[in-house]
């Protein structure tokens, strides 16, 4: 009895444990959510679209420039125990790296700013919302840009380049400058002050 008796069970396990049975899903399978995947849009491409459109001179600037990541941060393979301690403290002023089309996108940006800021609107700007506005007006918004003493009694700007970064920083002048940098690493486009 207890021989017959086995197999019944082993079966009824099987029919209850739903072994072989298909469940409701996605037409297609498992790769079903692959093939949906893929034919979304890109949320980067979709914001580099959104930057290429507002600046057009930009976007053809660096049309070609590669979109590869770059590779991580060169060991400097340094031994002196005080360059290593004072690298440490200073860990939160790096700058993340930039892919080569970011890069060229943040020097096309630079060159933009300056060349408007040492022209009739970089002239015009007396105060902080002066250059704000003049920001603006070239394209960059208020919410993404930063204005402040440079501590040289001019003035000084950080902004986040709308829809795919990177950072442009400088100061108004005389002579205007700017350069593109990566976010610091505690976060944002304005150099961090102090130290650990």
């Amino acid at each position: 009895m207890r021989r017959l008796l086995l197999p019944v069970v082993v079966a009824g396990a099987l029919a209850l444990s739903g072994c072989g049975t298909q469940r409701p899903g996605p037409p297609g399978g498992p790769s079903a959510p692959a093939a949906t995947a893929s034919g979304s849009a890109d949320p980067q491409a979709a914001r580099r679209a959104v930057h290429d459109r507002a600046f057009p001179g930009v976007a053809r600037a660096c049309a070609q420039a590669p979109s590869t990541a770059p590779s991580g941060p060169a060991s400097t393979g340094t031994l002196d125990p005080e360059a290593a301690k004072y690298a440490e403290n200073h860990a939160f002023r790096r700058e993340t790296p930039m892919r080569p089309d970011a890069e060229c996108r943040g020097r096309a940006h630079a060159e933009r700013i300056t060349g408007a800021l040492s022209g009739a609107a970089g002239r015009t700007v007396a105060d902080g919302p002066g250059l704000r506005e003049a920001l603006a007006g070239l394209g960059y918004p208020a919410e993404g840009t930063e204005v402040y003493p440079d501590g040289g009694g001019g003035l000084a700007f950080s902004l986040s380049v709308p829809g795919t970064g990177p950072c442009v920083s400088g100061r108004l002048g005389p002579p205007a400058t700017a350069r593109a940098h990566g976010f610091y690493a505690e976060g944002g486009c304005v150099e961090p002050r102090g130290g650990h």
